[in-house]
């Protein structure tokens, strides 16, 4: 029990690590852009802060790399290095977030001279910007986070998927059904079972011929086969040797045609060879580990599907070597019949789940759980650019001069609430680009760590550069569109009018 608790210990103090080390240094990127705005517009920010916060992103940066660079090697890596190196690389990125602090405020103060050249809804939407800058700032910096986050993931998926198409390996045919065992350890039905769950495929699946694979009873009892001159290639599906009938060669080459005799031993490969005879190799009893060898004779069967090469063996000619043999699969031939989702799931209610489990191969299947949480992100982000643009505006000077410049249209102040909201989401969107794109390439590395003796090598990550600009560039014409349909005036409250009556009505709408 005290075991129990101080592991359960252990990996809660793992987890708060590993999650509220990196997410803690990117927080800290709104206290440090809040601070880093002057309180008075008219103020410049220090340079010095940005350079610190240049300083800080460049070591997160220079973090990241090293975590990459101790994942780089393809060799087997134990628990406790993967997790190091994954955590460095994880509070780097969110050293190089907190580090982009300060340049919210900063963009905001160089995009002023700039602005004073664009059009008058440009111009207005910087200023009201600048002047609240305090509240602008942590509007961007929250995109940023946001934005930043979502790359990652996008960019970290893609890449995972990449990896795992190439380490996909196939368990059959392109969709053929095949019916395993559950058995933890021999994944063998017995001869009941085996005779139960055919007969439910069959009242399932009536007239649908139905293969089977067979192995050997006592998994001590060594068994195997060997041709010359012929490599099976990694990643089959049936490894050197699978034993059968002949619905099973022919479900193996896919050619229903292709000649059976249940005392040749057929090799079944996509190259073009000539293969007289097959070793075999045997123990005359499980109990004695003498390995007997036998030349039978045999014939080469091609196949188009190069999983499927192996050396298949008829059930006969392995019980006359005295072994028992006892069902390991069942499969139904997709050249015979397509089994569809309909009928795989009526098959999985009459058969018990304790004893066996259906599988329909339909290839490489990508991860989309993803996609909700990248969404919520970008999604996240649009909302803080739009937050920028609510409440009352920095003053109704402004208000004035939109007025004038607009003649007073309720277009020209949606022009207006749209470049704001546009110009939060622009600074963010290229902002999170800065921060996401290299914390989701170089933690690429640490999460393909090969942890298991049988991890593939690392294929090139693939970097979805195309959505990356599509997001950087869209996430701001949407925003700009949804606070242009948004946009409402607010009152503005009469500032001179007690003390100068004569000067008029106050102005009555105010930019919001």
């Amino acid at each position: 029990m005290l075991s129990d608790l101080v592991f359960s210990a252990i990996m809660e103090l793992l987890i708060a690590a590993f999650v509220g080390l990196p997410l803690s240094f990117a927080a800290a990127a709104i206290p440090v852009a809040r601070l880093s705005a002057p309180t008075n517009r008219h103020e410049f920010m220090s340079r010095g802060v940005v350079v610190l916060g240049l300083f800080a992103s460049f070591a997160g940066v220079w973090l990241m790399g090293l975590g990459a660079w101790l994942a780089s090697e393809d060799s087997r890596y134990g628990t406790l290095e993967s997790l190091g190196a994954l955590l460095i690389t994880l509070i780097g990125a969110g050293v190089l977030a907190a580090g982009l602090g300060p340049l919210p405020s900063w963009l905001l103060e160089t995009l002023g001279p700039v602005a004073e050249r664009l059009p008058s809804p440009i111009r207005l939407a910087v200023r009201d910007l600048t002047q609240r800058r305090a509240r602008a700032v942590v509007a961007i910096t929250l995109a940023m986070l946001a934005t930043g986050a979502g790359l990652a993931l996008t960019i970290i998926a893609v890449g995972q998927t990449a990896q795992s198409r190439a380490a996909y390996l196939p368990q059959g045919r392109p969709g053929s059904l095949l019916v395993q065992s559950n058995h933890a350890f021999m994944g063998l039905f017995s001869a009941t079972d085996a005779a139960t769950i055919r007969a439910a495929m069959e009242r399932e699946l009536p007239g649908v011929p139905i293969a089977q694979t067979e192995s050997v009873q006592d998994s001590s009892w060594f068994f195997d086969a060997e041709a010359e001159n012929v490599e099976t290639p990694e990643g089959d599906v049936y490894w050197h040797r699978v034993i059968g009938d002949e619905k099973l060669l022919r479900y193996l080459t896919g050619d229903q045609s292709t000649p059976y005799d249940e005392n040749t031993v057929v090799v079944v490969t996509s190259a073009g060879v000539k293969v007289d005879s097959v070793n075999l190799f045997y123990e005359l009893h499980k109990d004695d580990e003498t390995i007997q060898t036998k030349t039978v004779r045999a014939v080469a069967a091609r196949t188009s599907d190069p999983h499927m090469e192996t050396i298949f063996v008829p059930s006969k000619v392995v019980r006359d070597l005295g072994y028992r043999l006892q069902t390991s699969e069942l499969i139904v031939d997709p050249t015979l019949h397509r089994v569809t989702p309909e009928e795989q799931r009526r098959l999985d209610d009459r058969l018990d789940a304790a004893i066996a489990q259906t599988y329909v191969e339909r290839g490489f299947q990508a991860s989309t759980g993803w996609l909700p949480f990248a969404a919520a992100a970008f999604l996240a982000a649009l909302g803080c650019a739009l937050s920028s643009g609510f409440g009352v505006a920095a003053n109704g000077r402004q208000a004035r001069v939109m007025q004038r410049a607009g003649h007073g249209s309720v277009a020209a102040f949606r022009w207006f609430c749209a470049s704001r909201a546009g110009l939060s989401a622009l600074c963010g969107t290229v902002l999170g680009a800065v921060a996401g794109c290299p914390a989701g390439m170089l933690l690429l590395w640490p999460l393909t760590m090969p942890t298991t003796w049988e991890a593939p090598v690392r294929v090139p990550f693939e970097t979805p550069w195309t959505a990356i600009v599509a997001i950087v560039a869209g996430l701001p014409v949407l925003a700009a569109a949804l606070g242009a349909i948004l946009a409402r005036e607010h009152p503005h409250g009469p500032t001179r009018a007690a003390s100068r009556p004569d000067s008029g009505p106050a102005p009555s709408s105010a930019l919001g």
